[in-house]
């Protein structure tokens, strides 16, 4: 799982260092094609069924997985890599209140307590002292509730290979990058793409996805997944250290005080029975 969080952190400082080469569309295709072309080969490979059309929560992983995605990847054009990591980790605590009408399982307390902790340091992180833009950290922030909804479909996905899940959302999230391109405004030329920087940060952003994914699903596949999701918030660390040393992005005290307020009770939630 420490290796799975560095390489999702690799795939963000990519996203963030082209930000000034391409839009947030391109790099989001480059996310899901190369995953796609992976995910399905291994499967064909194997020999294990392709789902397309698939049950309903299969869609709702998918759709929500891909509309979590495109609000990450607006994010990390837009924001620091520890900022982003820190608002879009907080889908455990989303996942605990989504239970609610989706599995029938009504929070506690202390679930309800933890949101409020986290809200504060949401709050804290967009003081002036911290590095907020407001509709990047909106889309950080929507981000993590999709990823709540994208979990919730998952739990109910264990009749279906896994690779054929990552195959199916590689696809739709394939698709929504291209509406994206279409429907939203990119500002930067794609003659830029020709550049050797360029399709190497392309190439790294679905690279290290791809191997951080592969990573995540050996974690959980062989320990306890709550634990296991406790130590994936080491994210907020590697994305710390990415933004000072290699953009020399301050961590200013606001910052600090939020993120902690943010990550202590997101693994309070993942760490309950």
């Amino acid at each position: 799982m420490l290796a799975g969080a560095a390489a999702f952190t690799i795939m963000g400082a990519c996203a963030h260092g082209l930000r000034s080469r391409c839009d947030w569309q391109v790099a989001m295709i480059a996310r899901s094609a190369i995953p796609l072309l992976l995910a399905t080969g291994m499967a064909l490979s194997a020999k294990a069924k392709l789902v397309l059309f698939g049950p309903w929560n299969l869609w709702m992983r998918s759709i929500a997985g891909s509309l979590s995605m495109m609000g990450a990847f607006f994010a990390f054009t837009h924001l620091p890599i520890s900022q982003v990591l820190t608002l879009t980790n907080l889908y455990p605590i989303w996942v605990a209140v989504l239970s609610w009408p989706f599995l029938g399982k009504a929070p506690s307390l202390d679930v309800w307590l933890a949101a409020a902790i986290g809200v504060t340091g949401v709050v804290l992180i967009e003081q002036p002292e911290g590095e907020g833009t407001g509709y990047a950290s909106m889309a950080a922030l929507s981000s993590s509730l999709m990823s709540g909804f994208a979990m919730i479909g998952l739990h109910r996905l264990k009749q279906i290979d896994p690779r054929a899940i990552v195959a199916h959302f590689s696809l739709v999230s394939l698709l929504t990058a291209l509406g994206a391109l279409a429907v939203f405004d990119h500002s930067i030329a794609l003659d830029g793409l020709a550049d050797p920087i360029s399709v190497l940060l392309l190439a790294g952003v679905g690279l290290s996805a791809t191997i951080g994914q592969f990573l995540l699903t050996l974690a959980f596949t062989h320990g306890s997944p709550a634990r296991v999701a406790v130590v994936g918030l080491v994210q907020v660390a590697f994305g710390m250290a990415c933004d000072v040393l290699l953009w020399g992005q301050p961590i200013g005290a606001w910052t600090m005080a939020g993120t902690a307020l943010v990550i202590g009770p997101t693994a309070w939630v993942m760490l309950r029975k």
